[in-house]
C-alpha cells in the first residue's frame, strides 16, 4: 500500500496546502485531519497548541504516513519543535518556508506577515526571518476576521475589501517601506486578490505576496522528488478525516476547490 502524506489543520484553512499539494503532486495519496472540534487554535494558550498539534500528528502517524505537514500556523509557531521530536518522519511546518519564501521575494528587507493572534504573539515569523538576515524589517499584524470572512465565501466583497482596508493601513503606517507581505494563516489565501487590490491602494511601489501554503509545498519537494508522469501512477486518493463534521461539506470546496469523495469523523 502506498504511503500517504499526512496533512493537519486546526479546521478547513489547511484545505488551501492540500489543493497546492494536489496540483503539484496530483498522484500522491493525502490524508487530511482538521480538527474542527477545537478549532480555532488562534486564540489558545501555545501549551495547549502543543498539546492538540502533538494529538493530531499521532493520529496521521498511525496511519504511517510517510511525511507529516502542519498546515497550521499556529501550531507551527508554536509546536513545531515538539513535533518534530516525536516523529520518525519528515515534519514540515508553515513558518521557515513561508519565511525563506518572503527573503526570496522581498527587495527592501521590510516584510510583513498577517496571522492570527496566537501566530502574531509567537513571534516565530520575525524569528525564522531574522535568523536568516539579521537586517531585515518585520512587522505583524493579526487579522482575526480574514477568517470567517474567507469561510463565509465573502473574500471578494465590499466587506473584505474594508476589513482588509483597516488591517493594511495600520501595517504601512507601522512601517511605510514594505514591500513584501506573507499570508501567514491557510484561510488567507481566499483574500489574496483583496490584499493584493488594497496593497495597491496604498502602496506607490508593488507589494509582492507570499503564500505559506504554496510555500510549504515548495519544501515538501525536497521530500518527495519530482513529480512522476500519469503513465507510471494513477491519481492518488484524498481522505479526509475532522473531528466536528458541522459544515465541512460547505465549506472544504471554497478551500480545496473541488468536493470531498468522503469524509471521516473521528474522535481524537
Amino acid at each position: 500500500m502506498t504511503q500517504a502524506i499526512g496533512v493537519f489543520d486546526s479546521g478547513v484553512g489547511g484545505l488551501t496546502v492540500v489543493r497546492e499539494l494536489r496540483q503539484r503532486f496530483p498522484h500522491e495519496e493525502i490524508h487530511y485531519l482538521g480538527d474542527t472540534a477545537r478549532v480555532p487554535y488562534g486564540t489558545k494558550s501555545p501549551r495547549t497548541v502543543e498539546r492538540y498539534a502533538l494529538t493530531c500528528q499521532e493520529f496521521l502517524l498511525e496511519k504511517r504516513v510517510k511525511l507529516v505537514m502542519v498546515a497550521c500556523n499556529t501550531a507551527s509557531a508554536n509546536a513545531l519543535p515538539a513535533l518534530q521530536e516525536r516523529a520518525e518522519v519528515p515534519v514540515i511546518g508553515a513558518v521557515h518556508p513561508g519565511a525563506l519564501a518572503a527573503l526570496e521575494a522581498t527587495r527592501s528587507g521590510h516584510i510583513a506577515v498577517l496571522g492570527t493572534l496566537g501566530t502574531v504573539r509567537s513571534g516565530a515569523y520575525e524569528a525564522a526571518i531574522c535568523e536568516r538576515d539579521p537586517k531585515a524589517s518585520v512587522v505583524t499584524r493579526a487579522c482575526p476576521l480574514f477568517v470567517p470572512l474567507a469561510e463565509e465565501g465573502w473574500g471578494e466583497t465590499d466587506i473584505a475589501k474594508l476589513t482588509a482596508r483597516r488591517y493594511l493601513s495600520e501595517l504601512f503606517q507601522a512601517d511605510g517601506h514594505v514591500d513584501t507581505i506573507v499570508l501567514g494563516c491557510t484561510h488567507y489565501p481566499l483574500l489574496r486578490d483583496v490584499v493584493a487590490e488594497v496593497c495597491e491602494e496604498l502602496c506607490s511601489a508593488p507589494v509582492r505576496i507570499v503564500d505559506s501554503a504554496a510555500a510549504m509545498v515548495s519544501q515538501a519537494s525536497l521530500h518527495l522528488g519530482a513529480e512522476e508522469t500519469p503513465l507510471k501512477r494513477p491519481a492518488g486518493a484524498l481522505r479526509c478525516s475532522v473531528t466536528d463534521a458541522s459544515r465541512m461539506e460547505e465549506l472544504a470546496p471554497r478551500f480545496l476547490g473541488e468536493t470531498l469523495d468522503s469524509l471521516e469523523l473521528v474522535d481524537l
